[in-house]
């Protein structure tokens, strides 16, 4: 059945919020009535937005819901879209916009790479692959997923130009802090091989996530660089909304969460390959400096 945030409702919200009531209180005793956890959610931001900005309070600069730190701008990484741009100069690329979604938050991005890093990152990552592992929530640690069927491999931040480069290209193009992203991760797939639907956040109940948190925070953003075109198959794709992002040489795709919950829509996946192979780079970007 559909629920629907009535104006009522709303004026239950600030009144409790007004009484002094944490906005993570209000949400579970919401909850604990049966309200839906993402329509409860959705009702108690944009209701609080509203009434912050009726009192000439700019929502932006608020604790969100469920955070333990003050929000700055911007809360996530973000390219500059003010102008609906075609085309971003970052100084040493020009890159292509090819595609903006507001809800979940993903734009895609042409040219980001050239012909020669793709195979530089290719050449350099092959000799250093293993099986890709998968941060272990239930411990901190990493361990090898029967979801995640790829050989991976990371490059230390920074360890050479090509690197260094690429990692600068990033924090201009999405205006966030180098030292917030963690080491540039290179996959292969092989026919057959994908990756199922996952989220990249880091579930904030998991008796391990205290543990990776303490690097750097919760991951906020994700941008995921396509190294060549496989044949067949081997988009990235978006359950939540029907979106599937083919892998082509060079291009990017970017999407940002700013809470880790499902209502971010964030939910994504490597869709298997059907023919040739698969080479792409990610890059994860954290609330804070990356250690």
């Amino acid at each position: 059945m559909t629920q629907v945030i009535t104006p009522e409702l709303r004026r239950w919200i600030v009144d409790q919020v007004v009484a002094g009531h944490a906005p993570e209180t209000v949400l579970q005793s919401m909850c604990t009535s049966g309200w839906q956890e993402d329509v409860a959610l959705d009702a108690l931001e944009t209701t609080l937005a509203q009434h912050l900005s009726e009192h000439g309070v700019n929502p932006a600069t608020v604790v969100p819901v469920g955070s333990q730190s003050p929000r700055t701008t911007p809360v996530v990484p973000e390219p500059d879209m003010a102008t609906a741009p075609s085309v971003i100069d970052l100084g040493d690329r020009r890159v292509s916009v090819l595609l903006t979604l507001a809800s979940p938050r993903v734009v895609v991005f042409g040219g980001f790479l050239s012909d020669g890093e793709c195979d530089a990152l290719v050449a350099t990552a092959q000799p250093r692959l293993a099986r890709s592992l998968t941060v272990e929530v239930q411990t901190g640690g990493e361990a090898v997923n029967a979801d995640r069927t790829s050989n991976g491999m990371f490059f230390r931040r920074g360890e050479s130009e090509l690197i260094s480069n690429i990692e600068s290209r990033i924090a201009r193009l999405l205006r966030w802090p180098l030292e917030n992203g963690e080491g540039l991760q290179v996959l292969h797939y092989q026919p057959g091989a994908q990756y199922k639907p996952h989220y990249d956040y880091f579930d904030p109940e998991a008796p391990g996530s205290a543990t990776i948190l303490k690097r750097g925070g919760q991951r906020v953003g994700t941008l995921v660089m396509y190294l060549n075109t496989p044949t067949q198959g081997g988009a990235t794709t978006f359950p939540d909304v029907g979106l599937a992002v083919a892998a082509q040489r060079g291009n990017a795709v970017f999407f940002s969460y700013d809470r880790p919950h499902p209502t971010t829509q964030t939910l994504h996946g490597g869709a298997p390959v059907l023919a040739g192979e698969k080479w792409v780079a990610t890059k994860w970007l954290r609330e804070g400096e990356f250690v």
